[in-house]
């Protein structure tokens, strides 16, 4: 029966190798960068969440019951002045960047199923590298944990020996 070994690609390090200092820095360093993938993973669904929004609005609210009826229009997300809808069939919408562009409903709709897909698209890849980076961090624990307990056995066997 063949033995599986892992196979070694240029420039890689085996881990187990490492004295447990660089393990410790190695796992501050990976420990980062999951924190910084983590925050992503966050701030891209707020803004999947936000887009949402947006088709909601868009489906509840701008349609020819609601034309020339008053509305609150949102400044910023605490600040509403009012205001009234123009068109039951066309609105502006931000492309990005401080630029709008006017669209009919359906077209912003569709606008906004694709930032919503491509956003899902893009969180399911960062969900697989943060995973990763999570099994990463996990091998470089069991390492040091490894190291730390035979080093302590050693230790003991030298107490003992004396």
């Amino acid at each position: 029966m063949a033995t599986k070994q892992a196979q070694k690609q240029p420039g890689q390090i085996e881990i187990s190798s490492l004295p447990v200092p660089q393990l410790q820095e190695l796992k501050t360093q990976l420990d980062r960068e999951l924190e910084h993938l983590t925050t992503s993973f966050q701030s891209l669904r707020t803004a999947q969440a936000k887009f949402r929004d947006c088709i909601k609005s868009i489906a509840q609210g701008v349609n020819p019951d609601t034309a020339d009826q008053p509305l609150l229009v949102p400044l910023t997300s605490s600040l509403y002045v009012p205001g009234r809808l123009t068109s039951s069939t066309h609105v502006l919408i931000d492309i990005g960047t401080g630029f709008f562009v006017e669209k009919s409903t359906a077209d912003a709709t569709d606008f906004y199923n694709r930032k919503v897909k491509d956003l899902a698209d893009s969180l399911r890849d960062l969900e697989q590298v943060i995973n990763s980076k999570a099994n990463n961090v996990r091998m470089v624990e069991e390492v040091i944990r490894v190291k730390v307990l035979s080093a302590q056995e050693e230790g003991q066997k030298e107490g003992k020996a004396s």
